[in-house]
């Protein structure tokens, strides 16, 4: 089964109301109605592209320890897979499907992170919870999205839905008030620092299969 099989089964049965969040269909068609809002609005056409030059950073990882671009790139190519967080049940599919494929990747020699804005207690929760042995970095603010052209602030509507009915704070959750997230994304910086591989979905629901990198990185190597 696919990475998109295991999405698609998941959203069948949240959207069925076999799941605990059991929403109305009129909050489905919110929740529908923001990601159709995105895509026309073209909002991952802003991301960057294949080979454009991928902005240096400085994050912390689960243990608040510092992770630069530059000491990553220093032996190897560089995954970096942007997710909203572990209280979205797809980003947590994305996350054990990057897990699956970890050691394909560094059998080329690549290094693999995921980025998102929450703090560092809940990467080390996710860590736990799902034997993740890729780096977790904790990105402030989505500053380091902004810089990929990925931030976007969700629809006060979509706010009060995620509080009320879902019992989601991202506000505490992420120790940041703006209520921004990254759109999901998969990129590839080569040891020069150009992108080799970009991949974003305004749609949260769907995520490039890990398996398409391995050729660029097979290139790479």
């Amino acid at each position: 089964m696919t990475l998109q099989d295991k999405l698609d089964a998941f959203k069948a049965e949240f959207e069925s109301g076999q799941l605990p969040f059991t929403l109305t269909e009129q909050e489905h068609a919110l929740m529908r109605k923001a990601i159709q809002t995105q895509i026309a609005a073209g909002i991952a056409e802003r991301a960057l592209k294949v080979g454009d030059a991928a902005p240096g950073f400085t994050l912390s990882d689960c243990e608040n320890r510092s992770c630069s671009s530059a000491a990553l790139l220093a032996k190897g190519p560089l995954v970096v897979s942007f997710y909203r967080g572990i209280w979205c049940p797809y980003c947590t599919l994305d996350l054990q499907a990057l897990q699956a494929i970890l050691p394909a990747i560094t059998q080329y020699g690549a290094q693999l992170v995921a980025v998102s804005p929450q703090s560092a207690v809940h990467n080390r929760q996710a860590m736990r919870d799902h034997d993740l042995t890729f780096a977790l970095l904790s990105d402030a603010g989505n500053r380091l999205a902004a810089q990929f052209g990925l931030r976007y602030r969700l629809p006060d509507a979509l706010i009060a839905l995620y509080q009320q009915r879902l019992g989601l704070d991202l506000a505490q959750f992420n120790q940041d008030d703006s209520w921004t997230l990254p759109l999901p994304a998969r990129f590839i910086i080569a040891r020069d620092g150009r992108i080799a591989y970009a991949e974003a979905h305004a749609d949260y629901t769907r995520r490039p299969e890990p398996q398409a990198l391995l050729s660029v990185l097979e290139r790479l190597a």
